[in-house]
C-alpha cells in the first residue's frame, strides 16, 4: 500500500477531528447542506399559496408546481448526499483499499458535478418562473427570493467539491503509478534483467569469474619421462 492515495494517508491512523473541521471539503459540504436545507425547507413551508381554498393550493412560483417539486427534489438529495459524504469523509482515511477510495473519490466526483448543473438549473427555472408572477402572489416575495439566492450560492459550492474532488482523483492516480511499477517493464533498476535459456541476444550476459585459459587445443604438450 503506498505512503498515501486519494488524497488521505494510510489506514491505521487516529481521526482528528480539528483537521477534519478545517479541511475545505468539510467546509464546503457543510455549506451545501445549509444551503439545500433553506431550498426544500423554505419551500415546503410557504412555497405554496392559497387564494381562496385550500384546495387550491398553488406553487408561489407562478403557479407552476414543477419548479416547486424541482426544488424540493434537487435540495432533499442534496442534503442526504451531504451527510453521506461527511461521514466517508470522516471514514476515507480508516480505508485500506485503493480501489474503494478509487469509487468513493469517483461517486464524489460524478454526484457533485451533476449537482452544480442541476442547480444552475433549479435557480433558472425559479428565476424564471418568479419574473413571471403576478403581483396578487407576491405576499412570498421573500421566501422566493430566499429560495431563488440560495439556489444560486449552492452553484458555486457544487462546483468547488467537484474541483475538490477532481483533484484527488488526479493525485491518486499519479501516487499509483509512481508507486507501482513492473519490475519486468521497470529500466531504472541498478540490476540488469536476467537472461534464460533460448534468449536472444548478448544483453545481459555476465562473463565468467575465472579466467579463460590462454592455452590453444593445439598446444597442449606430454609431460616428459
Amino acid at each position: 500500500m503506498q505512503s498515501s492515495a486519494y488524497g488521505a494517508s494510510l489506514a491505521g491512523g487516529t481521526f482528528d477531528l480539528e483537521s477534519f473541521v478545517k479541511q475545505p471539503q468539510t467546509i464546503l459540504r457543510c455549506l451545501s447542506w445549509l444551503f439545500s436545507i433553506v431550498v426544500f425547507a423554505t419551500i415546503t413551508a410557504e412555497g405554496y399559496v392559497n387564494p381562496t381554498t385550500k384546495a387550491e393550493e398553488k406553487c408561489m412560483f407562478n403557479g407552476t408546481d414543477s419548479a416547486c417539486n424541482y426544488g424540493v427534489g434537487i435540495g432533499v438529495l442534496a442534503f442526504l448526499a451531504c451527510v453521506i459524504f461527511l461521514i466517508l469523509d470522516a471514514y476515507f482515511p480508516q480505508i485500506s483499499n485503493a480501489k474503494e477510495r478509487k469509487f468513493i473519490v469517483l461517486a464524489d466526483l460524478v454526484f457533485s458535478a451533476a449537482w452544480t448543473f442541476l442547480w444552475f438549473i433549479c435557480f433558472c427555472v425559479l428565476a424564471n418562473q418568479w419574473s413571471k408572477t403576478s403581483t396578487g402572489n407576491l405576499a412570498s416575495g421573500d421566501a422566493a427570493r430566499a429560495v431563488i439566492a440560495f439556489s444560486f450560492f449552492s452553484i458555486p459550492t457544487w462546483a468547488l467539491l467537484t474541483f475538490f474532488a477532481l483533484g484527488r482523483y488526479r493525485q491518486g492516480v499519479s501516487e499509483f503509478d509512481q508507486e507501482y511499477r513492473d519490475p519486468a517493464n521497470d529500466h531504472n533498476t541498478p540490476y540488469p534483467p536476467a537472461q534464460y535459456p533460448g534468449s536472444s541476444g548478448p544483453t545481459g550476459y555476465q562473463q565468467s569469474p575465472f579466467p579463460h585459459s590462454q592455452e590453444q587445443p593445439g598446444d597442449y604438450q606430454p609431460p616428459a619421462y
